[in-house]
């Protein structure tokens, strides 16, 4: 394998791969966090909210409960297809283009 020098590297690519990353790395960790702390915060003052009843045996904390771990799952699987596709195709393209020079 080919060593490549640090200074081939295309920085205005790489530069807009790692803020394109960022951003997607925010908005979804900031919307588990208010996910999450949003059910603890209702669980810590409105205890009422969650201990409506919805059947004869459940009440709607489980439900909700549920909703933040399903939420996680989803938002965890819209990063791997984010990172599948359009973050592992520009890291192709930098490494191709890094093995050119």
């Amino acid at each position: 394998m080919p060593t490549v020098s640090i200074n081939s590297l295309d920085h205005e690519k790489f530069q807009d791969l790692v803020r394109r990353k960022r951003i997607v790395s925010v908005i979804l960790s900031t919307l588990m966090l208010v996910i999450y702390f949003g059910f603890i915060l209702v669980l810590a003052f409105r205890k009422e909210l969650l201990a409506v009843k919805v059947g004869e045996h459940l009440t709607m904390g489980v439900p909700v409960g549920l909703a933040v771990i399903i939420s996680a799952c989803v938002l965890t699987g819209i990063y791997v297809t984010w990172a599948n596709s359009a973050y592992d195709d520009a890291v192709t393209s930098i490494v191709g283009n890094m093995k050119e020079k």
